[in-house]
């Protein structure tokens, strides 16, 4: 079974890929072309991160927040304002974004 996450979506396209948890500057290193950044939200440091990213999934933010005018101008999948995204998912499991419709797919292992 596949678990369903919501929020606004802010930059359309679908992607699949690697969630990857970054709690912040420090963290960036962990970071890996085709990874799914994960994160509260996003300022101008993290730009760098979306030149790599298959897509982009924010605790908080909408359509004019900087993740979501970022991900729009380097054509990536963007589900912003997903609730407890940094506690309900985990670094390294599969996720489908859906960023024309908001959601954020959980796949299980097969």
């Amino acid at each position: 079974m596949t678990q369903i996450l919501t929020g606004t979506p802010a930059s359309a396209g679908t992607s699949r890929g690697p969630a990857r948890l970054i709690h912040g500057p420090d963290e960036f290193n962990r970071f890996q072309s085709g990874d799914v950044l994960v994160c509260r939200t996003t300022d101008p440091a993290w730009t760098p991160l979306f030149w790599t990213a298959s897509a982009v999934i924010t605790e908080t933010g909408g359509m004019l927040s900087h993740a979501a005018i970022v991900a729009r101008e380097f054509g990536i999948p963007a589900v912003l304002g997903v609730r407890e995204a940094l506690e309900l998912l985990t670094n390294g499991e599969t996720l489908a974004v859906d960023g024309s419709h908001g959601t954020v797919a959980r796949m299980d292992a097969e």
